[in-house]
Parts: C-alpha cells; structure tokens; sequence
C-alpha cells in the first residue's frame, strides 16, 4: 500500500498565524498522533535560520508542533545541531543565543531549545546501517536517544543537493560534525582566477581554513584540506568559484540519504514529517542574506514516509510552475539521487497516495 502524504494548500503570502493554523489542522486530519506515546520524550527538529536569514519557518508553527506533542502526553523539546561553515550557529552556545534571537525562545514556543551534538558538534552515536557507502553514520547523540520525532522541514533549492527538504533536514541536519564532513568529502570547488577581486568572503567563511591569497592576490583551495561543503560556492559574489564537476555528483546525495536513514532507522513508527512550502528560495535557510522567494507559496505536506514527502514537493512544485524546485533552482543537479537512494536503502517510498485535506 502507497504511504499516504496528505496536503493542505495555503494562499500566497499567508501570515504565520495562518501557516500555524493550517499546521494544526494537519495534525488532526493526519495519523501523526500514532508516531506518539505518552512520556516520549519528543524532539522537534528544524532549522532557526542564518543570521540575515527571514524566511525560514517561523516560532508559530514550532509552538504548534509544541502544543501538538504535549497534547499527546510526551515532552516536546527543540533540536538543533552545530554547523561545518562559521556563523551564527557553529558551536552549541552560539546556536543557542541565535535561536533566541530568531525568536524561538521558551517563551515564544513552549519547549527547551537542546544541542543535539553537544558543545562543539562531537556528541555523537553510531548507528549501523550497512548503506551502499557506509556501514555505520555518526548521528547527534541526543537525536538517537529521543523516543520519538517530528520534523519542520523548509523545502528550497540547494547548491550542492539540488534540493533541500526533509531527507537533508534529517541526513545532514542530524549528523555530527564528523557526521557532516564525511558527507561533504568529495564535492571540491575550485578558484577561477581571472575572476577572483580578492575580496577574502571565502577566507572569512571557510570552515576548514583551506583557503589563502597568493602572491598574485588571487583565491586558492587546498584540496587535500578542502572538505567539499560548499560555502564558498555560496558566499562568493563574483562567480569566481566552481564545483569540480568532473567529481562523483552522486555521492553527497547517496551519503546524505543513508544519513537520513541512520537518523530514522530505530525510530519506525515513532517519527513524521512536515514539508512548510511557503517562502521556498532558490538557496537554503543556511545562507546568511535575505533572500527572495522563488516561486509563489503552495501549502503544507504530511507524511509518515521521509522519502515520499520529498517527492510529493517536487511533483506538487512542478505542477504548480511548470518545473519542480531544484530545476527552478540548480537545474544542473538531479534531486532524484537522494530520492531512489533513499528508497533503496529502504528508508521510504517514491509512490505514494496523496490526500487533499
């Protein structure tokens, strides 16, 4: 039998109050209760957004996910791990006080905001999976030992994925830092001469410190230390840096997917999953700039299957615009890797029946 995914449609531009509503309706029209137990203790996994970042999910829908949980007698808390790049959210104390100022305070959503990988992105367990590519990944150790899950995931393009949704939301949001890098490992960009001005962005943001000024003033990669993550790709305003295309383009999709797995494995029935499609742009929440809406809003999906979700996104994009979010994005890449991958492994389902709420 087909998973269900279920879909509440929204108008363009609907206000997070009533992004929320709709929300709560989906939680009552779905099966989530039954991914719940009383005294589960409940992680709610999202992203808060980069600094400069105002279109990630908003407080509303967390505290609805929140009053939702609670509601089912377990003990909802937020979730969140540290990042490869630098930024607002690359250690566990400066997630926290980012997380506040994004407004995701106790206040605000009615649950404890808790590192999932510790102070600096190393609390981590292993968990088999026996994958194409690993036997075993390194997940955020408190996102392991949750008794049950929820995820908010922000559907956009991504740089690297082609797509970001549910299946990166879990895959590289729940991996530990080494978790994060060992997915990261083959993507290697390198420096267009001629077009670097030598303004230092990708200096400033490499994570791994692999980045320098020659003696003719120009940006250099030192690929033995470059970990592929893609953030000077992104910051890089002049065009100056490309992917090595000639790379594997399958392997972070396939290492992302059995992360994703690795993260729901010991969680059957006991995890569901939100796709909020409003606000969906052409880069991810993890961007540190205002960015502009690609596409006008569509709604909200619901599903049990991580996989299925995902497809649904891209079939419902596709149908709204003419081509789905990652060809109206990063047309280059092929977000289906992630997604047979995925249902290989046997993390979910590319069919599935959908339900108009």
């Amino acid at each position: 039998m087909k998973p269900k995914v279920y879909f509440l449609p929204l108008p363009d531009g609907a206000a997070p109050a009533a992004q929320a509503a709709a929300l709560a309706t989906l939680f009552a029209a779905s099966d989530a209760a039954q991914a719940l137990a009383r005294n589960d203790f409940t992680l709610i996994k999202f992203s808060v957004g980069e600094k400069n970042n105002d279109t990630h999910i908003a407080p509303a829908l967390v505290k609805t996910a929140v009053d939702f949980v609670r509601s089912a007698g377990a003990s909802p808390f937020l979730g969140e791990t540290s990042t490869l790049y630098k930024g607002e959210r690359m250690d566990a104390v400066k997630h926290l006080l980012h997380a506040e100022r994004q407004g995701f305070s106790i206040a605000a959503t009615g649950a404890p905001f808790i590192m999932l990988d510790g102070l600096l992105g190393n609390s981590e367990l292993d968990v088999e999976i026996q994958g194409e590519l690993f036997p075993s990944v390194k997940i955020a150790r408190e996102a392991v030992l949750a008794d049950s899950l929820i995820t908010l995931n922000h559907p956009t393009g991504h740089v690297a994925t082609g797509l970001g949704a549910c299946i990166k939301n879990l895959g590289m949001g729940l991996a530990s830092r080494m978790g994060k890098m060992r997915q990261h490992s083959s993507m290697k960009p390198a420096v267009i001469a001629e077009k670097c001005v030598a303004c230092k962005k990708c200096l400033e943001w490499c994570p791994a410190d692999c980045i320098a000024l020659t003696a003719h003033n120009k940006a250099l990669i030192d690929p033995a230390r470059c970990i592929g993550c893609g953030e000077c790709l992104t910051v890089c305003r002049f065009d100056a840096i490309q992917y090595n295309w000639g790379a594997d383009p399958t392997y972070l999709q396939k290492a992302m997917a059995e992360y994703a797995y690795g993260s729901v494995k010991a969680k059957a029935g006991k995890a569901y999953h939100f796709n909020i499609m409003v606000n969906m742009t052409k880069d991810c929440d993890c961007i540190s700039r205002k960015q502009h809406k690609l596409i006008p809003d569509l709604g909200i999906l619901a599903s049990a299957d991580p996989v299925a979700i995902d497809v649904a996104t891209l079939d419902l994009t596709a149908k709204a615009h003419s081509a789905n979010l990652t060809a109206l994005s990063y047309p280059k890449h092929d977000p289906y890797i992630q997604l047979r991958h995925a249902a290989k492994v046997g993390m979910g389902s590319l069919e599935y029946e959908l339900i108009d709420i």
